[in-house]
C-alpha cells in the first residue's frame, strides 16, 4: 500500500514543538516503512480553522494519481473540525492517521467530535478564568499588549522594506495591480505568501498611517 504523506503546522515556530512538523514527519514515515512507503509528502503552513488549503488539494490530488492513501501523523493536526473532516470522506479521501491506524471512518468522525469539543470547553475555561481575574482587579494583557507592540513594528519595518519595490505609478495603480507586479517580481509577503489585493491595501494602509517615512518619500517623488 503506497501513502501520501500530509503535514500541516500553524506557524513555522510549530516545528520546534510536539505538534511541529519534525514529530509528524517522522510518525508518518516510521509509520509508512514497513507499509509500502510514502509516494509523496506535502507541507502546509495553514489554520486549521482555514479549510481552503492549496497542499491538501495537491495531496488528495496525488494520491488519487497513485491510488495511495493520505496519511497523517495526528487526527488534531488535520483538523479538530468534524464539518471537514466529514467532507473530506464525502470526497472519498481514503484517510489513515499513523497514531490510530486501525481507527474506521465513523470512529474519525467520533474522535474529531471529541477535539471539537475539547477545543469549546477549553475556550470556555480560559474566557471564565479572564473573567473572574478582571473582576479581582487584576491586570490583563501585558504579555499580549508587548507582543502587539513587536508585532506592529514589524508590520511597519516590512511596509518600509517594500517601498522601493513597488511599481511605477503605483500610487495610481489597482491593489491587484501592485500584487500581480509584486509577486513577479518574486517578493512575498510578511509571512511568506504570495500578495493579494488586500494584502497591499493592509500594507499601503500602514504606511499612510505612518508606519514609515517611506510612504512619504515616494509621495513626495
Amino acid at each position: 500500500m503506497k501513502y501520501v504523506g500530509y503535514y500541516r503546522v500553524s506557524t513555522k515556530k510549530q516545528s520546534r514543538s510536539g505538534l511541529g512538523l519534525e514529530a509528524q514527519q517522522q510518525m508518518v514515515r516510521q509509520f509508512a516503512a514497513t507499509r509500502g512507503g510514502l509516494a509523496a509528502e506535502f507541507v502546509e503552513v495553514e489554520s486549521g480553522r482555514n479549510d481552503q488549503r492549496s497542499e491538501l488539494a495537491k495531496a488528495m490530488a496525488a494520491s488519487k494519481k497513485a491510488g495511495a492513501s493520505l496519511l497523517i501523523a495526528r487526527l488534531d493536526r488535520f483538523s479538530r473540525r468534524v464539518s471537514f473532516i466529514a467532507s473530506m470522506m464525502e470526497k472519498g479521501v481514503q484517510l489513515v492517521v499513523a497514531e490510530m491506524p486501525h481507527a474506521t471512518d465513523f470512529q474519525l468522525h467520533i474522535f474529531a467530535a471529541l477535539a471539537q469539543e475539547e477545543r469549546r470547553l477549553i475556550s470556555e475555561r480560559t474566557k471564565a478564568a479572564l473573567a473572574q481575574a478582571k473582576l479581582r482587579g487584576t491586570r490583563l494583557g501585558k504579555n499580549g499588549a508587548i507582543l502587539a507592540e513587536e508585532n506592529q513594528r514589524r508590520a511597519d519595518a516590512f511596509a518600509r522594506s517594500i517601498v522601493e519595490r513597488l511599481p511605477a505609478g503605483w500610487e495610481r495603480l489597482a491593489y491587484s495591480e501592485v500584487a500581480r507586479s509584486l509577486n513577479a517580481k518574486g517578493i512575498a509577503t510578511a509571512t511568506g505568501k504570495r500578495f493579494h489585493a488586500q494584502t497591499v491595501k493592509a500594507v499601503l494602509n500602514r504606511l499612510k498611517r505612518g508606519g514609515g517615512d517611506g510612504y512619504r518619500s515616494q509621495r513626495a517623488i
